[in-house]
């Protein structure tokens, strides 16, 4: 993990599950959890996401905006979305842009075989654009109690 906390996090441009320009620059002034998983409709990612929906208007209370992000594409975010009822944007970052610049895209190893693919992390920006905390070990069930800690 190359960033660390104190560091400005990385401004991006990609394109959320409508197809539509999202940026983080867009939410300045704001808290931002950007919560990056490995895949739609897998058991750790669904329930990781369907916990910060249960738990969604804790965040806001607390000045949160939750964006997710993956490599799958924007009709997979769609349907994602809609299968879970998720009340945040998903963004598709299918060319790996946004994973690279935070760290991400990473070996891993399953059964011996090594190949690419996302470390679960969440970085929860603050106001400024400042990294104020990195979750490597994320509770895909409880995640928002580690984010609102």
């Amino acid at each position: 993990m190359s960033l660390s906390i104190g560091a400005q996090a990385p401004l991006f441009t990609s394109k959320d599950q409508n197809g539509n320009p999202i940026s983080l620059a867009d939410f300045k002034g704001k808290k931002v959890v950007l919560y990056f998983y490995p895949k739609d409709n897998t058991p750790g990612c669904t329930a990781e996401s369907c916990n910060l929906r249960d738990n969604y208007s804790a965040l806001q209370k607390q000045g949160f905006v939750v964006l997710g992000i993956s490599s799958d594409d924007e009709k997979s975010h769609r349907k994602f979305i809609e299968k879970f009822n998720l009340p945040f944007p998903l963004i598709a970052d299918t060319d790996k842009t946004v994973h690279n610049a935070y760290g991400t895209w990473v070996e891993k190893s399953m059964y011996g075989r090594k190949y690419m693919g996302t470390a679960r992390t969440t970085f929860i920006i603050d106001e400024n654009g400042v990294i104020s905390d990195i979750i490597e070990k994320v509770n895909t069930s409880d995640h928002t109690a580690q984010i609102l800690k």
